[in-house]
């Protein structure tokens, strides 16, 4: 063997050698980084705020509708209606003992929905916007009863003529529980229930007339008159929420049909009064009467929805949610 291939197999040894210990070799350790912690933190809790209630006014709170017609305001509550044995010391006229029989016995009411009541009763000049603006023609307005009784009358005749009619500031008298049925729908109300009627007049105390317990006549239009007054008169005659002449000046058409019984049926919860009938309730007392039927537990009813005289006059109510 030649030195060259010594050299050259020496050569080629070391090689595979080389080799060998690098294929043996642990790989060289490498830091591979950790993944970042990407969990999503946990909301904060929120909670939806509540929606603010709207504050409700302040009973006797005022107000003046889309008509023009000052209103107070009359809180959802509870008071005694009708008569006990309490009548002010007032003996009743021989012709209103069966009126009287009919308001008892007393019994608490609730009434669960506020509402708005005319501070006075319906003027002249109130009526004669809703005659001016076509009332007697519009059929929407009137209930299918009213209609076909209206188309009975003379139209152009309507309202009747009546004593104070020329008075703007009086109240509008005269007018069937039709007409005020109608009147109180073109201005976005109704007549007021029995129970509301005499809920706006009383109040929680169930005062026996809207002042308070005693009578005193100069607070109200009633004895020893020769007819209607303006229906802003006698302020210190006013109710509890400021609804004025509760007491007199005119009797006032409600919404309820007569039940001689209906109060005994105990019914506690807004009383609509039976639901079909022949007469129609009557309440307040009138010019030229006496102080029993002031008080604001009296009830009339000798009179079909058709009738009509110059003692009767009303007022209406309007939801709450209608300006």
């Amino acid at each position: 063997m030649t030195y060259r291939t010594i050299v050259a197999l020496t050569g080629l040894l070391a090689a595979a050698a080389l080799v060998a210990a690098c294929g043996a070799a642990e790989p060289a350790a490498t830091n591979t980084p950790q993944p970042t912690n990407t969990t999503m933190p946990e909301p904060t809790a929120t909670s939806t705020p509540e929606p603010t209630a709207i504050p409700l006014p302040a009973a006797g709170t005022s107000r003046v509708d889309a008509s023009g017609i000052e209103q107070v305001y009359v809180p959802a509550g509870t008071f005694v209606m009708g008569t006990g044995d309490d009548t002010a010391g007032l003996p009743a006229p021989a012709w209103a003992r069966r009126e009287l029989a009919s308001e008892q016995p007393a019994h608490e009411v609730r009434i669960t929905t506020e509402y708005w009541i005319d501070k006075t009763e319906v003027s002249n000049a109130a009526f004669r916007a809703f005659v001016d603006d076509g009332g007697y023609r519009k059929q929407e307005l009137w209930s299918e009863e009213g209609w076909q009784w209206l188309g009975q009358q003379d139209v152009e005749s309507l309202p009747v003529q009546c004593e104070g009619e020329d008075l703007p500031d009086h109240p509008r008298v005269c007018v069937t529980w039709y007409e005020a049925e109608a009147y109180a729908s073109w201005r976005g109300g109704r007549l007021p229930t029995e129970a509301e009627w005499e809920y706006a007049a009383r109040g929680p105390e169930s005062n026996i007339f809207p002042w308070g317990n005693e009578w005193d006549s100069s607070r109200a239009n009633v004895v020893d008159s020769t007819g209607t007054q303006p229906v802003d008169s006698y302020p210190n005659g006013a109710s509890w929420v400021g609804a004025l002449n509760m007491a007199g000046n005119a009797m006032e058409w409600v919404q309820d049909w007569l039940g001689l019984r209906y109060y005994r049926e105990n019914v506690n919860v807004d009383p609509q009064g039976p639901a079909t009938g022949s007469l129609k309730v009557e309440k307040g007392g009138w010019w030229g009467s006496d102080p029993f039927v002031a008080r604001s537990a009296y009830r009339h009813f000798e009179d079909r929805p058709t009738y009509q005289d110059h003692h009767i006059g009303f007022r209406i109510v309007t939801p709450i949610d209608v300006p």
